[in-house]
């Protein structure tokens, strides 16, 4: 018996040791780790630039500009360049003024401490074969970029306008390094690529696959083909490329058939597309592009003044009818609208002066019908709001720019594609929509049209300026993914720089 109560003794009393060195182990952990996460949060260890600062234009956000607080707003992945200031904090509602640079131009606007954050851009100095000579210019001096201070090339019109992202972007990163042109300054290029945000990849791609993807009878492949080829060669090649795997690329191909080869070996870049109708989720998705406007083609209405009455014709439409793909509803919507009183459903092209009477529609239109064609997206939903016509989009695929910033269904109206072809539905639907209703929707797109407007040189909040900034938001993203790759960079990468001949990851994420 004493033996066995002396066994018991030494058990309790083995347990409360236990238990105490545990107790004493713990406690030690969690102060270590305490201290360490003090030491590690001094400001050298996190980038405080990319914390977002949420203040948009009242455009955007459905309207509301409330004033800002920092400890009422979620952190937001990307939210790094609001697209257009409002109110300054602190400032008693004045507008403070624009910081200029020693040329005079507008550097930013001064909207926070963090104002002189543009987009620092690396831009390849590609053979002028693989951008300005597309549009037939000619290099002199020995550069292979225009001077824009003697001459802008000009780039071919009619429908090839609506595919000239690639045009307008690389114009407004030379022009950043010319002293005394006025623009705005989402982005500017630096010539070091090692204090680039991104790598600029300055392909003309869309006009080279309009003007040159077929096979002439003495060619084995197509000069768009070769350039291609030539490119992909050159982009891997590079140390900006290796050293991100290619992460931090910009490859443009907004015309959905462009960069059909290229495209395959260059998937770990950011696309900027017109849409994803015509790519698998593993090349290109929205989490890791960007989706831009098209160009209009149409006249911009200027000067406005026109209101509910004064647009005779209720709904409208003009253009190809019978397409593939998932342009099926087009035929559908035809035979279910073509006899309906003030409603125009017509065949029309740019042909026999298509453009001038496709703007006279627009503009004298309440609701302009945007169907899905070959594609999810057309030129057709940026016409409108260039003419302020509301328009009516019936394509459930579509993709649109800037969308993680601008509510359109402010201005514009969303129809199933299920719905649309049901009988009666589209009619009715629209014809419910009344004057005061149409009138918000309707001054709602003249505040936003300039965000889909291309010019040189670019302007706040234009297209140009949307772009960049809707690109900058995905810098943090794209800076998690280059420094989660180069994790075991100093044992080096089996495959670094060496092509793989289907990339086709299982899950791209």
């Amino acid at each position: 018996m004493a033996e066995k109560h002396s066994s018991s003794s030494l058990g309790v009393i083995s347990r409360k040791s236990m238990f105490c060195l545990f107790s004493l182990v713990s406690a030690l952990f969690i102060l270590s780790w305490f201290l360490m996460l003090r030491s590690t949060g001094s400001a050298g260890f996190i980038d405080l630039s990319l914390l977002p600062h949420p203040k948009l234009n009242s455009v955007i956000d459905n309207g509301n500009s409330a004033s800002w607080n920092r400890n009422d707003v979620e952190p937001s992945i990307g939210n790094r360049a609001p697209a257009i200031p409002v109110d300054n904090e602190g400032d008693g509602g004045e507008e403070k003024p624009q910081e200029k640079d020693d040329l005079g131009d507008v550097k930013c606007n001064s909207f926070d401490n963090n104002c002189n954050q543009v987009l620092k851009v690396f831009m390849y100095d590609l053979p002028s074969e693989f951008h300005f000579g597309l549009l037939d210019w000619k290099p002199q001096g020995g550069s292979v970029w225009p001077d824009l201070r003697a001459k802008v090339p000009a780039y071919p019109g009619g429908l090839n306008l609506q595919h000239s992202i690639e045009y307008w972007l690389t114009m407004d990163l030379l022009a950043s390094e010319i002293p005394g042109i006025s623009r705005a300054r989402s982005a500017v290029r630096v010539q070091n690529s090692s204090e680039a945000d991104v790598i600029f990849v300055p392909f003309f791609s869309s006009i080279s696959y309009n003007r040159y993807s077929k096979v002439n009878p003495h060619q084995k492949k197509s000069k768009n083909k070769s350039l291609e080829e030539k490119l992909v060669k050159f982009v891997t090649s590079q140390k900006e490329w290796r050293r991100s795997g290619g992460r931090d690329h910009i490859i443009l191909a907004h015309h959905p058939n462009s960069m059909l080869y290229a495209r395959m070996k260059l998937w770990t870049a950011m696309f900027i597309l017109a849409d994803f109708g015509r790519y698998s989720s593993n090349i290109a998705n929205v989490g890791k592009d960007v989706i831009a406007p098209y160009k209009h083609v149409i006249k911009s209405y200027a000067n406005d003044s026109s209101n509910f009455d004064s647009r005779p014709t209720l709904l409208y439409f003009q253009g190809a009818i019978y397409r593939k793909d998932g342009g099926f509803a087009r035929q559908e919507l035809f035979y279910a609208l073509k006899d309906e009183k003030d409603v125009h459903f017509q065949f029309g092209s740019v042909q026999k002066d298509g453009v001038s009477k496709a703007s006279q529609g627009m503009h004298s239109s309440k609701f302009c019908l945007n169907i899905a064609g070959d594609t999810p997206s057309s030129n057709r939903l940026f016409d409108a709001i260039a003419s302020h016509c509301v328009p009516v989009i019936i394509s459930d695929d579509i993709e649109l720019p800037y969308e993680d910033i601008l509510d359109y269904s402010q201005f514009c109206i969303f129809v199933r594609t299920s719905d649309a072809v049901r009988e009666k539905f589209l009619i009715n639907l629209v014809r419910s929509i009344k004057k005061d209703e149409w009138t918000r929707m309707w001054q709602r797109l003249k505040e936003v049209e300039n965000f889909f407007e291309f010019q040189y040189p670019s302007k706040e909040g234009d297209a140009v300026q949307m772009i960049w900034q809707a690109v900058a938001r995905k810098v943090p993203a794209i800076r998690l993914k280059v420094n989660k790759f180069r994790r075991f960079s100093r044992f080096g990468t089996p495959k670094d720089g060496v092509l793989r001949k289907i990339p086709s990851p299982s899950n791209f994420w």
